[in-house]
């Protein structure tokens, strides 16, 4: 039967995929619905026909479903940041795994996935990361678009910001510094980034700016200190760039010290505004005892931590088993200074952390290697490059179920079998999910 836009059907819900969207099957052909969620049964009317699938938005709710719930934020639905808000966390954490899953199964890989472990929903997030809108208010993203939803507080960030977004808006509204505009390029303020340590409470708060310097910069940091003695630091980050990357290169101290610190599984460690850190502190403390576990470290064990960002995993390992030594290896410059020093602070005198790719030929021997790449995974040569090391075991731990599983398949074909998959809920609310499983070499 052909289907046409803005035809009314009758739809049942039997899934949800990863950006909210409730999935139903129409003659054959899988219909996307939007907000509608598992269990119900809806009148739709179908917006886009492609030649494979439908798109659908809700006419009239004619069952309803035992998952839906209130949406916790005034932004739902507006903001393209939280997919799960309209139902309950269990139901989520289910949909996790079933993510999870569905990514093994098309890439051929038979595992088995352990329950998704959930944590926190609301006020995890240590990060903030917003573009700035043009009467000076913090915004997100709306859904498939680049345009910017003013939302005074978001429901996943951690409460001691919303009080400091306060402040640098104030300011930067009395100053009437000229706001980024993406269409013509010009304007100076495109995104106000914050991070803070939550073991310590230090803040720090960054200026994504368009340009290499604002006017009254000095000043902006002495009132943001000033008003938050929480706040350690205040950087300029420079990006003129018409990307959607938000962080250029290069930064500027105009207040305070260059980094915060914080404390992660009993490591202490230094934060500059380049390094990767999780957002999710108290699920990541799960995920890195995890890892610690399937690592199975031995004495005399020499450890290789991939993407190790300011150090998190690997010297969190080696604080927790005696190993003969730690080779880190991270692309961002910044990031591989914090490492050593934050390698020093913490006693750990054999670890040596290296500035390069992570396919970087200077790593030539690793009895276990722990890998967390970006959402692109490791790509098939460093998998080649890993398994010339030729490591007794591999952790991998991913943000992507897609791409870690692809990369899993490469891996069981170059010898390593994977064991059971644990999804852990690092991102409440959205359609993310970080995964860790552990494959170890076989001998035959």
């Amino acid at each position: 039967m052909e289907y046409k836009k803005n035809q009314i059907v009758r739809l049942t819900v039997t899934d949800m995929n990863n950006k909210g969207y409730g999935v139903a099957r129409l003659g054959g052909k899988v219909v996307f619905v939007q907000n509608a969620v598992t269990g119900e049964e809806v009148l739709g009317k179908i917006i886009k026909v492609a030649s494979d699938y439908l798109v659908a938005r809700v006419e009239e709710r004619l069952v309803a479903s035992p998952y839906r719930c209130e949406a916790g934020c005034s932004a739902s639905g507006k903001c393209g940041g939280c997919v799960y808000q309209q139902i309950t966390y269990d139901h989520e954490l289910q949909l996790k795994k079933n993510y999870v899953e569905n990514a093994f199964r098309k890439a051929r890989v038979p595992v088995t996935v352990a329950d998704c472990e959930g944590g926190k929903p609301s006020g995890y997030r240590n990060k903030v990361e917003c573009p700035i809108t043009p009467d000076y208010k913090p915004g997100f993203y709306a859904q498939r678009s680049h345009t910017a939803v003013a939302v005074e507080e978001c429901g996943l960030e951690n409460p001691i910001f919303f009080p400091i977004i306060q402040t640098v808006m104030a300011w930067l509204g009395r100053e009437k510094i000229s706001v980024y505009d993406e269409s013509t390029g010009k304007g100076v303020l495109r995104h106000l980034y914050l991070r803070v340590g939550e073991a310590t409470g230090e803040v720090m708060v960054c200026l994504v700016i368009n340009g290499t310097a604002m006017k009254n910069a000095k000043a902006f940091a002495e009132a943001v200190m000033s008003a938050h003695r929480c706040v350690v630091s205040v950087v300029l980050n420079f990006n003129s760039e018409a990307t959607n990357v938000i962080l250029g290169k290069k930064c500027q101290v105009i207040g305070g010290r260059e980094y915060i610190e914080d404390s992660l599984c009993g490591v202490t460690f230094r934060l500059s505004p380049l390094s990767f850190y999780q957002v999710n502190h108290s699920m990541a403390e799960r995920l890195y005892a995890k890892a610690l576990s399937l690592a199975d470290l031995s004495e005399g064990d020499t450890l290789a931590d991939l993407f190790c960002g300011v150090g998190t995993i690997g010297l969190y390992m080696m604080k927790n088993a005696k190993v003969k030594s730690l080779v880190g290896v991270e692309i961002v410059p910044e990031a591989i200074e914090n490492a050593k020093a934050n390698a020093e602070r913490n006693g750990v005198e054999n670890a040596t952390f290296i500035c390069g790719d992570a396919n970087t030929e200077a790593l030539n021997a690793a009895d276990v290697i722990v890998v967390d790449p970006p959402r692109k995974g490791c790509g098939e040569a460093l998998l080649r490059r890993i398994a010339e090391i030729d490591p007794k075991r591999l952790v991998y731990i991913s943000c992507n179920p897609d791409t870690l599983a692809r990369d899993v398949a490469i891996l069981k074909e170059l010898g390593y079998e994977p064991g059971v998959v644990y999804p852990f809920d690092l991102f409440p609310r959205t359609g993310h999910v970080e995964s860790l499983v552990c494959l170890t070499k076989q001998t035959n």
